[in-house]
């Protein structure tokens, strides 16, 4: 048996346990909020990015995770600018011309605004351009990919939670709450 640690990763935060940069701005890291040894993040979020992160004690689970020839399912609930149309989704479900080749199919559906906590900072507010949410799941993982493939359909992303990865959900986790599981 391993240790799974389920967590809910705060916006602004590095998906990492140390901020290797010197010269940027320092950033907040996982250090300041999980404190067990030998745990290691199962793949990446951004740090502009909020929700699900995976950490384990166990090698080979990190890497059944977090590699992409696994091609583990990573669902998002995404919040664009802009009313998203069927025919955006539609290209988001077929694949999304991106500069380092086209995206492999995704799940997208539209969704009402999902009941989530508020970001802090929030996204910014523009009173004439409405914004809209879906849930995307991907099964590769490119470097901010997700927002690359709504910008690529037209539909910049605002804000960015994961909320599942594979089997294990984000469930009622708050930011920087986090849940150990045994698997």
């Amino acid at each position: 048996m391993s240790d799974l640690v389920l967590f809910n990763k705060p916006y602004n935060v590095l998906s990492q346990f140390s901020d290797t940069d010197p010269s940027a701005k320092a950033s907040q890291t996982l250090a300041s909020f999980i404190d067990l040894p030998n745990f290691y993040p199962a793949g990446r979020l951004d740090k502009d990015s909020e929700g699900l992160l995976l950490l384990t004690n166990n090698g080979q689970l990190q890497h059944r995770i977090a590699n992409p020839i696994m091609k583990m399912p990573k669902s998002y609930w995404v919040q664009v600018e802009g009313e998203i149309d069927q025919a955006a989704l539609d290209k988001l479900k077929s694949g999304v011309e991106l500069k380092d080749g086209i995206s492999k199919p995704a799940t997208a559906t539209k969704i009402n605004d999902p009941t989530i906590w508020p970001r802090v900072p929030p996204v910014r507010d523009r009173k004439n351009i409405p914004t809209s949410w879906l849930n995307l799941t991907i099964r590769e993982g490119r470097n901010r990919q997700v927002r690359r493939m709504t910008a690529a359909v037209g539909f910049p992303t605002l804000r960015l939670v994961r909320h599942q990865i594979g089997e294990w959900q984000l469930q009622d986790l708050l930011p920087g709450e986090y849940q150990i599981l045994k698997v």
